[in-house]
């Protein structure tokens, strides 16, 4: 084989997405029925269909796999969540955006990916901030940016410097009764319901903290 011909290899492999997405949908799988400790790469390995010398020409360990893994997940969830209409009402977009936050957060493999992170944080810190960074900061900077815009609009205040803060305690109001339980094991997920009384508190609160009068006039 030519030197032209290796380097190509070496820039190639590991490359095809749909490769790449059949051994995250395998992982997927054997890390929620055997959790981060359980799982081997030889059983992900199977679970993907693949041989474990391809399964280690794209990851270079379990680490590696499960960083990417919760950092596809996460940026998909944002994808899917955090859709909000910069000229749309405030009121609504934020009520929309809290029940599909809440209804992802407490779907059973996203608390099981989460349980897993906070399990291993401690021992393999990069997973931690890759969750950090691709989940909940992710999320609160894209709404930190719907923020600043009724800001500019003149129906909240908010300082440039707080507008992440304001994100994340709308979230916080969203999910701290509902996910936390759930979380520890203590409670089910909330029905519909539940779910929307505590949406349409958090969204009054928040105005109520943030809105000017031209929001109220509105």
């Amino acid at each position: 084989m030519s030197d032209c011909a290796v380097q190509e290899v070496a820039l190639t492999a590991g490359q095809d997405p749909e490769k790449r997405c059949q051994i995250l949908a395998g992982a997927r799988e054997v890390f929620l029925e055997r959790g981060f400790d359980g799982a081997s790469m030889g059983d992900i390995a199977r679970a993907a269909g693949v041989s474990k010398g391809t399964l280690y020409v794209y990851f270079k360990d379990k680490v590696d796999l499960f960083t990417a893994l919760v950092q596809t997940q996460c940026n998909a969830t944002a994808e899917r969540v955090f859709l909000l209409n910069l000229e749309g009402d405030i009121a609504e977009s934020l009520r929309n955006l809290g029940e599909s936050y809440i209804d992802m957060m407490v779907r059973p493999e996203n608390i099981a990916t989460l349980r897993t992170v906070i399990a291993i944080g401690g021992k393999f810190p990069e997973i931690s901030r890759q969750f950090f960074a691709s989940g909940p900061r992710q999320g609160a900077n894209r709404l930190a940016l719907f923020l600043k815009t009724k800001v500019d609009e003149g129906y909240l205040a908010i300082d440039d410097g707080d507008l992440e803060t304001a994100a994340n305690q709308f979230l916080a109001l969203c999910k701290e009764a509902v996910a936390i339980p759930i979380l520890i094991g203590g409670a089910e997920a909330p029905d519909t319901a539940h779910r929307d009384k505590v949406v349409q508190q958090a969204v009054k609160f928040f105005l109520k903290v943030y809105g000017t009068e031209r929001l109220a006039l509105g």
